[in-house]
């Protein structure tokens, strides 16, 4: 089997505009909104009378893509949000930058909380788990070797 790529990651949200804001402070760029619902994407994903907004944030390089998808019918459902990073599951995304520090400064308005501390790893990387959008985890690396 060949699998060209990765298309994207979903992560659902309350609030689709403070999602927006926090992945642009990331670096991602907005591709645009739009509205999907109707009796098509409930047989995909196996819910009835479905209407979410969304949004495609792409990496700036164009490689990487999330998806971010505020459903207002049926509403979102409290998930494992809280999880900690060895829960099973989807756990975080990696996200290269150029000044950590500076990232989580940004970050901070938008509601990001650092989960333990900044780490130095062996000279190469400045590596953080930072809690986003929805309790979703990023792992913010810079490299400095």
């Amino acid at each position: 089997m060949d699998l060209p790529r990765m298309e994207h990651v979903s992560i659902v949200v309350r609030d689709l505009g403070a999602a927006i804001e926090f992945l642009e402070e990331l670096g991602f760029e907005s591709q645009g909104r739009a509205s999907v619902e109707g009796d098509w994407v409930g047989r995909i994903i196996g819910l009835e009378g479905v209407h979410s907004d969304i949004a495609m944030m792409d990496t700036p390089d164009g490689k990487g893509r999330v998806e971010l998808v505020e459903f207002h019918s049926p509403e979102a459902i409290e998930g494992n949000a809280g999880a900690s990073a060895n829960a099973l599951g989807l756990r975080h995304l990696a996200i290269e930058v150029d000044d950590l520090k500076e990232t989580l400064e940004r970050l901070k308005p938008h509601g990001a909380e650092l989960i333990g501390q900044i780490e130095n790893y062996q000279d190469t990387y400045l590596l953080c788990y930072v809690r986003g959008p929805e309790g979703a985890i990023f792992e913010l690396i810079e490299s400095i070797g």
